[in-house]
């Protein structure tokens, strides 16, 4: 297994626990959890993030970024990841209601899948090239 592979499913192993962590911390959230408040959970999301964005740097330079190649899908999901950390932190710190916190906690959710979308299908436009296959695949 080279460097870039084993980045890349540390990577997949990143996500995973990012997405786990960030919607048990929004039902926390909601339920106005004491929970929220221990030590490791304001650490933890931390840790796995970094790793999540040191392992995609990783396998970014070493797939593409050394060749001087820099694909589409690379540069939405960069832009994504930035939405999401903002959004993210609207829901979990910084909405003024439980309301928009929770509107928020939604919306970073749908937009967390949208880019894990596009990295698996390496397209930024995930929806309308699944469309556009199953389209033109039933017409042969």
């Amino acid at each position: 297994m080279t460097i870039a592979q084993l980045s890349v499913h540390i990577h997949g192993l990143a996500v995973l626990l990012s997405l786990i962590g960030f919607v048990t911390r929004g039902i926390w959230m909601l339920q106005d959890s004491a929970r929220l408040k221990a030590r490791w959970v304001k650490i933890t999301p931390h840790i796995v993030d970094t790793i999540l964005l040191l392992s995609a740097l990783v396998a970014s330079y070493l797939m593409f970024w050394r060749g001087g190649v820099n694909p589409n899908y690379v540069t939405v999901m960069m832009v994504g990841l930035l939405a999401y950390i903002g959004i993210g932190l609207v829901a979990l710190r910084l909405g003024k209601t439980k309301a928009i916190r929770g509107s928020a906690w939604v919306l970073a959710i749908v937009l967390f899948l949208y880019i894990s979308a596009v990295g698996i299908l390496k397209t930024p436009t995930p929806f309308f090239t699944a469309q556009a296959a199953t389209t033109s695949g039933s017409a042969a």
